[in-house]
């Protein structure tokens, strides 16, 4: 499935979801960290009741880098929202579902983290896909009448299957169709919002 297609499903979901489309009601945002790396990303956050929402999140990047590096991605990030105070403002907590491919290598990391060995994106190439799910908590601050300030961390599981190849550019294939579960981080946002 073409990733315009997806990511306009999901869009088009989240417009039948909400059920009024007026003043404080809709909210788009982009996520300050992800700009800071290079992602394109796009947030839709919808109100369904006095405090709870919807949010759809979506990134992609396709930039090539220098000394092949690759850290090709895309994934949309659907959350359910309950505010403890009013919808789009104070603390929240989420329940969401995230999913996407990637094609990820010649990455220099050092680290291993709850079973993933991060060491060998250095000299080894993986090419995938994933899906999970995780809870979120965060903070909405009001800077003006239409806008915000939010930030969010979320920790789940993602399930995912990959093939792994000896270097960013090689064809020859180590692993085929294998299997890693992760656990650990599944969101961090530091969103700046917008409000209709």
């Amino acid at each position: 499935m073409k990733r315009s297609t997806i990511l306009s499903t999901l869009l088009g979901a989240l417009a039948l979801a909400v059920p009024q489309v007026e003043a404080q009601n809709v909210a788009v945002k982009t996520n300050l960290i992800y700009d800071a790396l290079a992602n394109i990303n796009l947030g839709i956050e919808g109100k369904l009741a006095p405090r709870w929402t919807i949010d759809v999140n979506g990134n992609f990047n396709d930039w090539t880098f220098s000394g092949g590096k690759r850290w090709k991605h895309w994934m949309a990030q659907p959350e359910i929202r309950y505010w403890f105070c009013e919808a789009m403002h104070g603390n929240f907590i989420g329940l969401e579902l995230h999913g996407g491919q990637y094609n990820i290598g010649k990455v220099n990391t050092n680290f291993d983290f709850l079973g993933t060995n991060f060491k060998n994106l250095k000299d080894t190439r993986y090419q995938g896909w994933y899906a999970g799910a995780g809870i979120t908590y965060g903070h909405a601050w009001m800077l003006a009448k239409h806008w915000n300030i939010e930030a969010e961390l979320g920790i789940g599981w993602s399930y995912t299957r990959f093939d792994r190849y000896p270097c960013a550019s090689c064809g020859s294939k180590i692993e085929d169709n294998a299997v890693h579960n992760y656990f650990g981080l599944t969101k961090a946002a530091l969103n700046l919002v917008y409000i209709f």
